[in-house]
């Protein structure tokens, strides 16, 4: 059965009418969203659409203002749920890599499985030396956060994340801090994650990375979903004129203009033809 066929049959992840507000101010406007067991996801959009918000959401690091989120069937957002016990089938990636500073590479990833879910000490070792070695770094194993490049310390805290069992990974903006040239190494890992069948939602601006590895991408603008579809149809050939303008602007900013100023044209004059040949490639 291929990653599609599973995703369709057994969803994973389900968000049902998700609305959230921070005073007057109300990110998510009435979002519904099922992911598949094994899917990747991809969200894009502008900064301020509510990506972040969904994401926290999903885990309940964020309380939705109404509606409801499912995790393997676990209702999230009961009143009556074990939160914690729930919380331990997702994993979270944020943008700051969120390491202690004063704990070498292995203590930062025994920790928390000790203390949350009550492994030995050598049971969390065992498992922290396996996952630091999926992400490509055991032989950091004894080092400081401090001696590693940023790229690096994001690989461990994903390896973190991976060492707790979880099901479902968030991956909030993952390579948004690192330098380019750091990037790709972190987008590896993910998209080994991808091909072992991790559940994954991924809010990125990469989107080679979404065009090569999600299942689906999600275009969000103003709290709501405006395009859900598969990479070739939401990057490579936007149905929606916002889409087509986020994307244009993000893979071509060199065309973007000042307000009150026309937008940069091409050779042959014409933006929105060019807009789309670029997200095409």
């Amino acid at each position: 059965m291929s990653r599609q066929d599973t995703a369709a049959a057994e969803p994973e992840i389900r968000v049902e009418g998700l609305y959230k507000s921070f005073g007057a101010n109300e990110v998510l406007r009435g979002i519904d969203l099922e992911i598949g067991r094994g899917e990747v996801v991809c969200v894009i959009g502008p900064s301020g659409s509510g990506k972040s918000t969904l994401l926290r959401c999903v885990n309940l690091l964020e309380e939705p203002d109404r509606g409801r989120v499912l995790v393997g069937g676990t209702e999230l957002t009961d009143p009556d749920v074990d939160i914690d016990a729930a919380r331990r089938r997702i994993g979270m990636v944020f943008q700051q890599f969120n390491l202690f500073p004063h704990l070498t590479v292995t203590a930062n990833l025994t920790l928390p499985q000790r203390r949350v879910l009550g492994r030995s000490r050598a049971e969390a070792a065992r498992v922290a030396a396996e996952n630091l070695a999926r992400v490509g770094l055991a032989e950091k194993a004894d080092a400081y956060p401090a001696a590693l490049s940023g790229g690096q310390q994001q690989r461990v805290a994903i390896a973190r994340a991976l060492a707790m069992g979880p099901e479902v990974m968030l991956f909030d903006e993952p390579t948004s801090a690192l330098d380019p040239e750091l990037v790709g190494d972190v987008l590896a890992v993910m998209r080994m994650l991808a091909r072992d069948g991790m559940t994954m939602i991924v809010v990125t601006h990469e989107m080679s990375f979404a065009r090569e590895v999600a299942d689906r991408v999600v275009f969000m603008d103003g709290g709501v979903v405006v395009e859900d579809g598969a990479p070739a149809d939401v990057i490579g050939a936007p149905r929606h004129a916002r889409t087509r303008d986020f994307l244009s602007r993000l893979l071509d900013p060199a065309r973007a203009a000042l307000p009150g100023e026309p937008e940069a044209t091409g050779e042959a004059g014409e933006p929105e033809k060019e807009a789309d040949g670029a997200a095409a490639g």
